[in-house]
Parts: C-alpha cells; sequence; structure tokens
C-alpha cells in the first residue's frame, strides 16, 4: 500500500541544483550534534492538526529548524506538549552532554573486514539455556517470593505451551494478587507486564494506538535515547553499515522493516547531504519503503509528514511509502517497487521472522541489494523455533536486565520517567513478544545462508565510534563486544542489541 507524499523530489536529474548552504562536515553518523541546522524555509502558517503537532515534535524546534536525530533527542523543547495538555516533566531527566563529543578525537579511515567463521557458540550467549532457577540465580538479593512469582509465571506460560487455558486463568488470577502493580524491583516489574500480556491473550484483548499514546511514546522514546545508549547504537552502527554500502551512490533506496518513529532516517539524510556538499556532487536522492504492521496509520502520518520537511530543508531528493506486513506476506518484494541504478539497502529485525517468516531472504537475490542490515534490539536469541515456554524466560529476562540498566542511568532519581519509558515503549515490545512467542521460526542465520547471504564484518570505524557512544554516555556496566561479525552492546554480561551486516 503506498502512501502518497506531498513533496517528492526522488531521482532529480544531474542539472539538480547544488545546495548552497554549507555545513560542517560530520565524520558520521554520531557528528551530527556540531552541524549547524539548515536555515529554516519560510512558510505560510496554516492551521495544525493534532498529528501535525505531534509530528513537529519529533524535528522541530523554537525557531522553526529541523534537528537531525542528536538534535530530535534535545528534551528542552516541549512547547507542543504543552499545547496538548501535557505536563512536562523533563526537568527531571539527566542527559547525554553531546558538547562532549566535540573532544572526540579524529577516527581512523574505515575499512571492513570478512570473518572467516560467524557462527555463535552457546557459550557467547549462555541465556540460551536459562531455565526458571538460573534466571533467578543471575538477579542478587531475591527473596523466597521473588523465586515464587517468577515459578508462577513459567507456570502459566507452560499452560499456554499445553492449551490448559483455564489452568492459565487460574494461575494468572494467582499472579494478579502476587504482582498487581508494576513496582518493586526490574525483575518484579518486568513479571507484572509479562502477566499483563498473557492476561491479554487469554482475554483477546488488543492493542489500539491512539494519538494521545503516540505523544507518549515520543517523550518516552526522547527519555529513552537520552539515558541509555541502547537507541543511539542501534540507529548509528545501522546507518554506519549502510552508508559505507552505498557511499558514492547519487540515488538510494532503503527498505526498512522496523522504522519506528523514523527519527534516525534524519541523522541519515544529513550525512548523505553533507557528504555531497563537501564533494561538491548534485544533492543525492533517498527513497524509503518502510513495511508497518496494519496499525501503524497514526506514526505512518507522522514520519511521512517529518522526513518530508526535513528532506526540503536539506533540499534533497526524498520519498517514502508504506507497505502493510499483512501485503508483503502476501506479494513478498513484488508489494515493492524497485527502481534501476539504485543503490538498495535492507534493514531487518528478527521479529519480522516470527512474524511471516523467513521466506522472503530468497527473494533478494532478484533485487541484489549492497547490504542487509539486522539489528537485534529485542533480545531475540538465533534458537530456531523456541517453545512458548523458552520465549516468555527469555523474554522475561531480557526485558528486566534492560530495566535494571535503566536505573543503573537514573543518578539522582528519576522514577517518573523511568516508568514512562516501561509503559510506553519496553510494554509493547513486551505485549509483541508474547503475541509472537512459539511461532515458528526458522533459525535465521540457517535462513541467511540458504538464501545466499554471507555476513561482513562492520567497519573498525563503526566499532571506535561505538566505544565513543559509551565514553559520551558515561553510565557503567555497558560495554561493546565484537563477537566474529557481530557488533554487540552489552549491559554487564548481557547482549542488549547485536547489529549485523550481510551481502548477497
Amino acid at each position: 500500500m503506498k502512501v502518497p507524499c506531498t513533496t517528492t523530489q526522488a531521482h532529480q536529474p544531474p542539472s539538480l541544483k547544488h545546495r548552497t548552504t554549507s555545513f560542517n562536515e560530520p565524520k558520521s553518523v554520531l557528528d551530527l550534534g556540531r552541524s549547524p541546522s539548515p536555515s529554516p524555509a519560510v512558510n505560510k502558517p496554516t492551521p495544525k492538526s493534532e498529528v501535525s503537532a505531534i509530528s513537529e515534535s519529533l524535528f522541530q524546534s523554537d525557531d522553526g529548524s529541523l534537528h537531525s536525530e542528536d538534535q530530535i533527542l534535545n528534551l528542552e523543547d516541549w512547547v507542543w506538549m504543552r499545547e496538548l495538555g501535557l505536563h512536562d516533566d523533563s526537568t527531571r531527566i539527566p542527559q547525554f552532554n553531546h558538547s562532549d563529543s566535540q573532544l572526540l578525537p579524529e577516527f581512523p579511515p574505515s575499512h571492513s573486514f570478512v570473518p572467516d567463521d560467524f557462527s555463535l557458540s552457546s557459550d557467547q550467549f549462555p541465556n540460551e539455556s536459562f531455565n526458571s532457577v538460573s534466571l533467578c540465580n543471575d538477579f542478587h538479593h531475591m527473596n523466597n517470593d521473588d523465586f515464587n512469582f517468577v515459578d508462577v509465571l513459567i507456570r502459566a506460560a507452560d499452560c499456554f505451551e499445553s492449551n490448559e487455558l483455564q489452568l492459565a486463568d487460574v494461575i494468572l488470577e494467582r499472579l494478579n494478587h502476587q504482582l498487581p502493580y508494576p513496582t518493586g524491583k526490574p525483575l518484579q516489574r518486568a513479571a507484572f507486564y509479562f502477566k499483563e500480556a498473557l492476561l491479554g491473550l487469554l482475554t483477546g484483548s488488543t492493542r489500539s494506538t491512539h494519538s494521545s499514546d503516540v505523544v507518549q511514546a515520543i517523550k518516552a522514546y526522547k527519555n529513552f535515547a537520552n539515558v541509555s545508549p541502547i537507541i543511539m547504537f542501534s540507529n548509528f552502527t545501522a546507518n554506519q553499515a549502510i552508508l559505507e554500502a552505498v557511499d558514492g551512490s547519487m540515488f538510494v533506496h532503503v527498505v526498512d522493516f522496523d522504522i519506528g518513529f523514523g527519527g534516525q532516517w534524519a541523522s541519515f539524510m544529513r550525512e548523505v547531504a553533507d557528504r555531497a556538499e563537501s564533494r561538491r556532487v548534485n544533492s543525492p536522492s533517498l527513497r524509503i519503503t518502510a513495511v508497518v504492521p496494519e496499525e501503524y496509520a497514526i506514526e505512518s502520518r507522522l514520519i511521512r509528514d517529518n522526513l518530508n520537511q526535513f528532506a526540503c530543508e536539506l533540499k534533497i531528493g526524498f520519498d517514502i511509502e508504506f507497505v502493510l506486513v499483512r501485503t508483503f506476506e502476501l506479494l513478498s518484494l513484488k508489494a515493492i517497487r524497485f527502481i534501476d541504478g539504485e543503490k538498495t539497502a535492507v534493514l531487518l529485525s528478527p521479529a519480522i521472522f516470527q512474524r511471516i517468516g523467513a521466506g522472503f531472504l530468497n527473494d533478494l537475490r532478484q533485487i541484489s541489494p549492497h547490504v542487509v542490515v539486522l539489528v537485534d534490539a529485542e533480545g531475540m536469541t538465533d534458537g530456531g523455533t523456541p517453545s512458548f515456554r523458552r520465549s516468555v524466560i527469555d523474554g522475561l529476562e531480557f526485558y528486566s536486565t534492560v530495566m535494571e540498566s535503566l536505573e543503573a542511568a537514573s543518578v539522582g532519581g528519576g522514577e517518573d520517567w523511568i516508568r514512562r519509558i516501561e509503559n510506553f515503549l519496553l510494554r509493547p515490545k513486551i505485549f509483541a513478544a508474547v503475541e509472537a512467542a512459539g511461532r515458528r521460526a526458522p533459525p535465521w542465520r540457517e535462513a541467511f545462508a540458504a538464501a545466499g547471504l554471507r555476513a561482513v564484518g562492520l567497519s573498525q570505524f563503526a566499532d571506535f565510534q561505538a566505544e565513543c557512544l559509551l565514553r559520551k554516555v558515561q553510565v557503567r556496566g555497558f560495554h561493546v563486544a565484537k563477537l566474529q561479525a557481530e557488533m554487540v552492546l552489552c549491559w554487564q554480561q548481557r547482549a542488549l542489541v547485536a547489529t549485523s551486516a550481510w551481502r548477497c
């Protein structure tokens, strides 16, 4: 399904007028905060709908200029939230000091390497052998009640797996008394959300998206990005892999299976535009095809409006189309428009394989993408077809670790914004994970190999930037690991984000 864009400048001829606005060329997507925003275009004010007001919040400042991703994460401008009647509590939120990026050393030249062996052993991801007891043992200071609610939750998961739904209802009712609210330690709060997700499966309730939910989700996203390196690491590693693969092309097409709010593409556009500026070539064109779920109508309009406006400010060609997951499942890559002469990149997350399988990977050779990037930021281990029980245990362990890392970042308080992140960002992910638990999905590495994809390592340039990012965050417990071709962000000994690049 296409969502028409109001302004489309894709595939302009070489005679396209050269941009005259000068920029300081960033060395990478991490340096975008140092590049000044282009001068805002002068437009007559027009009445704004609620969605338009929400849309402007992600990119626009008081002076009308648009932000790249680093600037999007600035929490000083909450005028749009006050206009919608929302309380501004951002002053309690600790933030990255983005000005520190000016102190970073010059980065070495980037280059890629191909590892000899890409297999990951169980020793590198020991969590794949966790059970309910070992899960609890990984969390210190747990008393008998803590062991009890984890055991009860896993018993409920067992009932779903054996289709004993009446017994599951009884068990979850008992768990309701043990976990009535999302309070306590990270493991308790994660267990509460998993309990709620299981109850949702029993009652058949579906998640509906309202504009107010999107507003709260944006606020939570900004909070999360300012206190944790998880979002920044996910975005910049993917962007850097794509930039290096399509560098020099005037026409770039990205197929994105996990677009979120689309803010990462603002920084990508800025980088592409500035590279063209430094090389004194005509501005390139970027085309994005986002594969989105059916309930993504509000977000799709928000993404389209934001990115169209940002591309207009940068004076680069831009087009975005949205394809429903259901349509893609039926038509595979035939649902996407490809144009000769483009360099194509594909951005994946493991969640799409749980939803529709990995069969579409076999069609990738037909489009010959220059790179396929996979970002796993949801703790999905590549263990093949997991049981429902196994999926719940792995998810509980992963999301309680994320919550624990958030608490480590909350120096001097911050309980309100932690709850906001958990409720509006992590809770929907937990519900989606439970809905997909136990679905048949082949190990994605095996599927990649069967489709003729080979792993390529991320560059040393990207590796060095990841280390610089963690130095900017200054939250103890995070570190970057290189596991063959994957670049992994870890909290303590648990992988939270893993990015890898592949080619046909």
